[in-house]
Formats: C-alpha cells, sequence, structure tokens
C-alpha cells in the first residue's frame, strides 16, 4: 500500500481465495449437527456477463462442463446466475463445480464480473439458510430467508457461531447481503 492510499484512508482489496470453497464440505457437517440444517445439494454462482466473443464463448463452455445440471437465470440487478444441481449428499461434488465455475470466469481475466457464490441447505421444519461466498472479500456469511423478503437472524447468528474456524466469515455484519429470490435458494 502507497503512503497516500494509507493517508487518505484507502486499503488494498482482498483478494479472493477460492480454494476457501473447498472448506464448505467439513464446515456442512458442523452446520448441520449445530442447527439440523442439510444440504440440498444446490449451489448457485453470481456474476454479471460481460460484453463479446471471449465471454459468450466461455459462457458456453463452463455450461458445456456442468451439462444438464446447470441452469441458467437472471435477476433484476443485472446479474446471471448459475444454478448447479447435485444430490444432496454431494457436497464435495457440487462446491467442486462452483469453484470451476468461479476459476474459470477468474482465469478468463473475468473475476471482477464475479459477486457470489452460494451452497443451500434447508431444515425439516422448512428453514433456510445458505452459505454465501462474497468474491470480492474473499469471506463467507450465512443468510436465512424467510417469507416476504425477511430475514431469520437468529439462524444467521447461530450458524455463524457454528462456522466460526471452519471458514473465513465476514466479521462487517452490513456486508451481510440478502440475497432475496437466487436461484436454489
Amino acid at each position: 500500500m502507497r503512503w497516500l492510499d494509507a493517508l487518505l484512508g484507502r486499503s488494498k482489496p482482498v483478494k479472493p481465495d477460492l480454494d476457501a470453497l473447498f472448506a464448505l464440505p467439513s464446515a456442512a457437517v458442523t452446520l448441520q449437527a449445530a442447527t439440523g440444517l442439510v444440504p440440498t445439494g444446490l449451489g448457485s454462482v453470481a456474476f454479471r456477463a460481460a460484453e463479446g466473443a471471449a465471454f459468450a464463448t466461455l459462457e458456453r463452455d463452463v455450461k458445456a462442463l456442468l451439462g444438464e445440471r446447470v441452469e441458467e437465470s437472471h435477476d433484476g440487478y443485472g446479474y446471471t446466475w448459475l444454478l448447479v444441481r447435485r444430490s444432496a449428499d454431494a457436497v464435495s461434488d457440487l462446491v467442486t463445480e462452483l469453484h470451476a465455475v468461479n476459476s474459470s470466469l477468474e482465469d478468463a481475466g473475468f473475476g471482477p464480473s464475479l459477486l457470489c457464490s452460494l451452497v443451500s441447505f434447508a431444515a425439516p421444519d422448512g428453514r433456510r439458510l445458505a452459505v454465501v461466498y462474497l468474491y470480492k472479500r474473499g469471506t463467507f456469511y450465512p443468510f436465512a430467508p424467510q417469507s416476504g423478503q425477511r430475514r431469520d437472524n437468529a439462524l444467521e447468528l447461530q450458524a455463524r457461531g457454528a462456522l466460526e474456524g471452519e471458514l473465513p466469515l465476514e466479521s462487517d455484519l452490513s456486508r451481510w447481503f440478502p440475497v432475496w429470490g437466487a436461484p436454489g435458494l
């Protein structure tokens, strides 16, 4: 960091560590033991699509790699979501495929287009939770939606307690952005 940046209070952005995604399978076991939430086999990657043939080719290649297990959708904020489906007991395979999507975009120079990735969990009583990876922060946070665009804050804090030490968690709660309507959640 340069001295002017330090003087003005600017800091270097955190470099994302996509390999942190590989900690999710063991974190899923811990989360299940602490909260009763089990993986659903659904995970998503959100990114802002870029113009041009290079990006279109990359997106087509990624979808071809994942085959029929992937669905594309778009949200009201201009992000493209790729929903990946696996069996509920194949969290490792799901995470590997989410990592492949993220890595492909990053390696092709489209890393700044990545927003987040998430893995979904559910409980028999209907509670839902996503463990969200914020690409630009390199951290995870829990998001527990309820009907009517409300959040289950108690469940989010319980999940945070369970996941502490398992994943690099986002310490700034104001950055626990809701991902309303995220595919797979």
